[in-house]
């Protein structure tokens, strides 16, 4: 190109070979060489090597390996020793990939899920207990409520004074005897509240033969059917602000629970009431609504814009925490 030049001017010679006079001259000029990168003086302030070597013989060894930096400082100043602040102790750690937890602290075992299924009534129970407003600021009855999770019935509840480890006993012993639950088919499941991991209440669950369940710690929703009938009461339009006695909270108890066994039609169980499916009388009354139903689609049959009726069944299993499938070693691979 230089050759060129000096016989035909650059702005002939570089349309012809098709290259851009700025693409020339940048040739033209020498390349500059990166600046060699400043090296920061070490601070006079910093430690040695050999003291920081010591630092950390002394954060690492048998007295001092399970204290914070801060412990250390302190522990050598009360034996008359300073090596460096726990700033810098803390800086070396961080440097040298040690710095985590440093503290021998309890390890708590990983709390297992509840995983719990139920195929028919009284195989898994719920229970809980909640707070009824009294006449007085701070003042609550406690009613206990046990639930069957499959039928959504509820087979037996008690309204108290105080939340205690008798009382639960005594509604557990009696709804058992009530239902006539035989040795190791009924699961109980609770939260964590006082009464339901007593001492007495698990004692008096295995001499029933009655498996017990916990939720997990801090976990609200391992309860579920036990809240959603919960609110289920306390949204009902004649739930009051409050109850003026014992005696009127337990009436209004007694008349909820008559309704929502009997008379409230759950939307989870094809809209029958809870006793219906607790006392095994759903595959009939299903049948009977089936036949009205098909009576009508003969009639008018163009107001079923899905086609013929189809006869509904209750749900095969209803679960808190659904399990997991177990995969076999053939679908691994």
């Amino acid at each position: 190109m230089n050759e060129l030049a000096a016989c035909v001017p650059l702005v002939q010679a570089c349309p012809a070979l098709r290259v851009a006079r700025s693409t020339f001259y940048r040739h033209q000029k020498p390349v500059a060489l990166p600046p060699a990168p400043k090296t920061k003086p070490p601070s006079p302030r910093a430690l040695t090597a050999q003291e920081q070597e010591t630092v950390l013989e002394l954060l690492n060894s048998e007295r001092f390996q399970d204290q914070a930096p801060r412990q250390v400082y302190a522990t050598l100043l009360d034996d008359g020793i300073y090596v460096c602040h726990w700033s810098s102790m803390y800086r070396l750690l961080a440097e040298n990939q040690q710095l985590s937890e440093r503290r021998n602290q309890l390890v708590h075992p990983a709390t297992v899920k509840p995983e719990l299924v139920a195929t028919a009534p009284n195989q898994v129970w719920s229970w809980d207990i909640t707070k009824l407003l009294g006449p007085n600021k701070h003042t609550f009855y406690y009613l206990y409520v046990i639930l069957d999770v499959y039928s959504r019935y509820v087979p037996g509840w008690l309204l108290a004074e105080r939340e205690c480890e008798a009382l639960a006993k005594q509604l557990v012993c009696e709804t058992c005897e009530k239902q006539q639950i035989p040795l190791g088919q009924l699961t109980l499941h609770a939260d964590r509240g006082s009464a339901m991991t007593s001492k007495p209440l698990a004692l008096l669950l295995s001499d029933l033969g009655v498996t017990k369940s916990h939720s997990r710690p801090r976990v609200s929703n391992d309860n579920p059917y036990s809240e959603a009938q919960f609110k289920t009461m306390k949204y009902r339009p004649d739930y009051p602000d409050f109850f003026r006695s014992q005696l009127e909270a337990r009436g209004w108890a007694h008349c909820f629970f008559q309704w929502y066994n009997h008379e409230h039609k759950h939307s989870a169980l094809c809209l029958l009431t809870p006793a219906i499916v607790h006392y095994g009388h759903a595959a009939a009354v299903l049948r009977a609504r089936h036949t009205v139903r098909q009576e009508a689609y003969a009639a008018h049959p163009e107001r079923f814009v899905k086609g013929p009726p189809t006869l509904p069944s209750l749900p095969p299993e209803v679960w808190i925490n659904r399990p997991q499938p177990v995969l076999a070693v053939a679908d691994l691979h």
